[in-house]
């Protein structure tokens, strides 16, 4: 699947979450003012943070494919980490840090709490429920049919926020709704208050795993072992290579690679041949990856001159060769 499908597919399940968002936060908010329920409000600012998160993801796409220009010759395809990273942000402060302060204004006032009006909250928390659950079954669809299910494969950081968001609020309204219920029960709000800590803790968690996904591409994360390993593999099946001395790689964007190798080709190749083989190397390797076409370059060496080399270099670090120079 080329990169302009995938994100127009992405694109519209960033819509998808964006307006599901939309409609149940304004819902929320005003089910949890009307039944003054603590869980319900920490629903609504976490619905609040997706909504403003999904905004983000809209600029990441955008932005993010913009072509390669002098100030940034490789692209901007790591504008998708950035805004991943504020996403993650915007979820720790706007959703955790309120659903923990419900939580405890409920358990410090309790004995004024009432469940009036939580009849209303439950049959919102239900609507919400079946929203955030068709918002992530599309999220899902996308990634299972784009075959990129496993932590590895997921490269894409607005698909991979829409998921971990949409998950996070069914697992939320649940705890909600479990919560009132209990609330409504027993009476006691100790309940209700729980469920918004343990929302709050949820959001914090999720927080810190995007934004802790976020800030390993944006210092350079590697491509992943699976695909390192084919490609030196390939490499070493080279006939014009004698070993492959490093291999880097890095992702510059959900569908771009760098690959970065130093080779030591086989003795007796003149300059035309090395070129050659340099052309031919590059696109058997853009053919395997075709993440990394146009960002793939090789450093070559004779082999014969790079075994010299090292042993010039064993040569003058050998004891005997201190000695001489230390008695001269």
């Amino acid at each position: 699947m080329t990169g302009t499908s995938s994100d127009r597919r992405t694109r519209i399940t960033v819509w998808v979450a964006l307006a599901a968002n939309l409609l149940i936060a304004a819902a929320k908010a005003v089910g949890g003012l009307v039944a003054h329920s603590p869980a319900l409000l920490s629903e609504a600012a976490h619905s609040v943070a997706d909504t403003l998160n999904e905004v983000f993801l809209l600029a990441a796409l955008r932005r993010s494919r913009r072509p390669a220009d002098r100030e940034h010759p490789f692209g901007y395809g790591k504008e998708r980490f950035f805004w991943s990273l504020l996403a993650a942000v915007g979820i720790f402060v706007m959703g955790g840090c309120f659903s923990f302060f419900q939580g405890y204004e409920a358990l410090r006032s309790g004995a004024e709490e009432t469940t009036r009006g939580y009849v209303t909250g439950l049959v919102v928390l239900a609507l919400a429920f079946l929203f955030e659950g068709a918002s992530l079954l599309r999220a899902v669809h996308q990634v299972r049919k784009e075959g990129c299910f496993s932590r590895e494969k997921l490269k894409d950081p607005a698909l991979r926020t829409v998921v971990a968001e949409d998950g996070t609020a069914v697992l939320g309204v649940t705890l909600a709704m479990i919560g009132m219920a209990l609330h409504m029960v027993t009476g006691q709000v100790a309940y209700e208050a729980s469920a918004s800590l343990a929302i709050g803790a949820l959001l914090v968690y999720v927080a810190y795993r995007l934004g802790r996904e976020a800030r390993e591409q944006l210092i350079g994360q590697a491509a992943d072992p699976g695909q390192s390993d084919r490609i030196k593999e390939l490499l070493a099946v080279q006939p014009e290579i004698d070993s492959v001395e490093s291999l880097l790689t890095m992702q510059m964007g959900p569908d771009a690679t760098l690959v970065a190798a130093r080779v030591d080709l086989v003795p007796g190749m003149d300059s035309e041949e090395v070129e050659e083989a340099a052309v031919r190397i590059k696109g058997e390797i853009a053919r395997l990856a075709p993440e990394a076409a146009g960002r793939i370059y090789l450093d070559v060496t004779d082999a014969a001159m790079h075994a010299a080399e090292r042993r010039r270099g064993r040569a003058a670090e050998s004891p005997a060769a201190t000695g001489e120079r230390g008695g001269a």
